[in-house]
C-alpha cells in the first residue's frame, strides 16, 4: 500500500470560526473563451480568486497569438507562472515559456505581451493591489483594481449567458 496516509483521521472541525471556505477552480485554464474577461483586444483573464478586503486576484491570463495589455505598474508585488505559449515584457530581454515563473516587484513599470506561438499563452499571474496605467511617457494614467475586475467580470459573464452572478464564486 503506498498510499500510507489513508488510516489518518481527518480533521473534525476543519474551519476556524468565522473562516470562509476553500476555493476549487478544475480546469483552470479552459479554452472556452467565454470565461475569459477581456483586457485589450488580444487578451482575456480568467478569475480564479478575488479577495476584496486584500484588492487581490489570481487568474488565467491567455491570449491565442500575438497579444498586448497596456503598460502598467503595480505598487505591490506580483508573482506569475507560465502554462503555456511565450510572454513577456517590452522593459526586459527575457522571454518566459511554460514552466517559467516570474516575481515581479513593487513599482516596475511595463508592457506586458504575448508573442506568437504554436498554442495559446496562458499564464497564472496573483496580483495585490491596483494597476497603474501608464501613458506612453510612463505616466500614470489610471487605475485597475479588484472592484473594477470584479466590475468587468460581471459584464462579460451577463453579456455570454453565464450570467453576472457567476464571478461570485470566486470572491472570498
Amino acid at each position: 500500500m503506498t498510499e500510507f496516509w489513508r488510516e489518518i483521521k481527518p480533521i473534525e472541525n476543519v474551519f476556524r470560526p468565522g473562516a470562509l471556505p476553500d476555493l476549487h477552480v478544475s480546469d483552470g485554464p479552459i479554452d472556452d473563451d467565454r470565461y475569459y474577461i477581456p483586457l485589450s483586444e488580444t487578451v482575456g483573464s480568467r478569475p480564479l480568486f478575488i479577495s476584496t478586503s486584500q484588492n487581490r486576484w489570481c487568474d488565467v491570463l491567455m491570449a491565442r497569438g500575438a497579444g498586448l495589455v497596456n503598460r502598467h505598474y503595480h505598487p505591490h508585488q506580483v508573482f506569475a507562472y507560465t502554462i503555456s505559449g511565450r510572454w513577456g515584457y517590452l522593459e526586459h530581454d527575457w522571454v518566459a515559456t511554460a514552466g517559467d515563473f516570474v516575481y515581479e516587484a513593487p513599482g516596475e513599470g511595463h508592457t506586458l505581451v504575448t508573442y506568437e506561438a504554436d498554442e495559446p499563452t496562458r499564464i497564472t499571474f496573483n496580483v495585490t493591489g491596483p494597476l497603474i496605467w501608464l501613458d506612453e511617457n510612463g505616466d500614470p494614467d489610471g487605475t485597475f483594481d479588484v472592484f473594477d475586475y470584479i466590475g468587468l467580470c460581471r459584464e462579460h459573464y451577463e453579456k455570454v449567458g453565464l450570467g453576472a452572478g457567476f464571478v461570485d464564486q470566486f470572491i472570498r
